[in-house]
């Protein structure tokens, strides 16, 4: 019978011969990421429910991002408490300031084609942009995954999203996912599979296609999945004779299909305060804005900071802007290339690699009143600061643009 992307994961790990949309299954977890704010709850838990050993200590990664470097005092205590449990448990895999959970996991192969992987974070669907099979749980959940290796789950209906064609310019694939957001609403593919195919997603790179994944829980979708291609192959270490069966079938049944032509697209902005609140920034245009940030696991990538030097090579900032790598690697590389002289000679601040002002912490907090441009995932009230801060997601080529005029801007590329 005709499976879905998601269906043929889940039927592999199992070993079953077919699953069906609604279905509770058993499945066993290929690798979890615990980061530094879920730790204690995490090692708390794992010991009230009678557990002494991880399962599998090398499946365990534990990445320090969201509180590096400590913001505030009792964030050394989350430092104390995850180093503890890392030494109990014989944990191999820890990094520290090395960069962001979600970049670290497909970047240092902990993630791949196939594999069924659970994180402490809802951006934890990021990983499907290599064809794994991945989500956010709770401590609760992660302390029963240590301890037994397995975790049930509900199949998931998949909505199938078709991009055919391609994308202008000034067009980048966060105004692909802003895009399909705004479509769907945030509760419009609640615990459901999302599977993005056609000619533009073929051309995409591997961090373009992260960005989408990244985001894709801001619908409510429990996961969503690229088919790995030569592409994937080459970023993950893999052989694609290896993976060929990670697709979904063509007759699969699925609960809805959206067909986009990529030349449709346009640069889009979410605006104050919710993810799917999304118009052209054509519209929003001149906005004021007092502080523009790119960075995030979202958009921290080689392609996102190439894409702001290339916009602010030869200018200035106007207005205060922060640029955060996604990880450590991302940087050196940035620095090798020289996008990272010309954003200091443009006057941006550059921060360590890690979640800073995505997650209000680490610097760049902002007050009533103030507007800034972020290319990160959430622009809720309170996300970067107080309750009374705007909050417009775009681009890097938007957030760029605007980061030269003070102003919210169309990017030209």
């Amino acid at each position: 019978m005709p499976s879905t992307l998601i269906e043929k994961i889940i039927e592999k790990n199992t070993g079953l011969s077919k699953v069906v949309p609604g279905q509770i299954v058993t499945v066993n977890v290929d690798r979890v990421m615990i980061h530094d704010i879920f730790i204690p709850f995490v090692a708390d838990k794992f010991h009230e429910m009678g557990f002494t050993k991880i399962w599998d200590p090398d499946k365990a990664v534990l990445i320090y991002d969201h509180m590096v470097p400590a913001a505030k005092v009792e964030d050394i205590r989350h430092f104390q408490i995850g180093d503890a449990f890392a030494k109990e448990q014989g944990l191999t895999h820890v990094h520290r300031t090395d960069g962001i959970c979600h970049q670290l996991m497909t970047e240092a192969g902990y993630a791949g084609p196939g594999d069924i992987v659970f994180g402490t974070d809802s951006h934890t669907t990021t990983y499907g942009c290599v064809g794994c099979f991945s989500t956010g749980i709770g401590y609760t959940e992660m302390a029963g995954i240590l301890g037994t290796g397995q975790l049930w789950v509900r199949v998931p209906e998949t909505i199938k999203i078709v991009i055919n064609g391609f994308l202008p310019k000034n067009v980048m694939a966060k105004d692909v996912i802003l895009r399909i957001l705004g479509d769907l609403r945030s509760d419009g593919a609640t615990y459901k599979a999302l599977e993005i195919t056609g000619s533009a997603v073929d051309r995409m790179s591997v961090a373009s296609r992260m960005t989408i994944s990244n985001m894709a829980v801001e619908c409510g979708a429990k996961c969503c999945l690229f088919a790995p291609d030569e592409k994937t192959c080459e970023y993950c270490g893999c052989d694609l004779a290896d993976v060929d069966w990670l697709y979904g079938d063509e007759d699969a049944s699925v609960s809805r299909i959206l067909v986009y032509r990529a030349e449709d697209f346009i640069p889009v902005c979410a605006c104050p305060s919710q993810v799917d609140n999304i118009h052209a920034v054509e519209e929003e245009a001149g906005t004021p804005l007092d502080q523009v940030f790119i960075g995030s696991c979202t958009n921290g990538r080689l392609e996102d900071l190439a894409m702001a030097a290339r916009i602010l090579k030869g200018k200035q900032v106007a207005v205060k802007t922060i640029i955060t790598p996604a990880s450590r690697k991302i940087y050196l590389e940035a620095i090798e290339q020289g996008y990272m002289e010309i954003l200091a000679e443009a006057g941006c601040i550059i921060t360590q690699p890690g979640c800073g002002l995505c997650c209000g912490r680490s610097g760049g907090i902002l007050t009533d009143g103030e507007k800034v441009m972020a290319t990160n995932n959430r622009n809720f009230l309170g996300r970067m600061g107080t309750n009374k801060v705007g909050i417009y997601l775009g681009s890097p080529a938007t957030a760029a643009a605007s980061a030269v005029t003070g102003v919210i801007t169309v990017p030209e590329v």
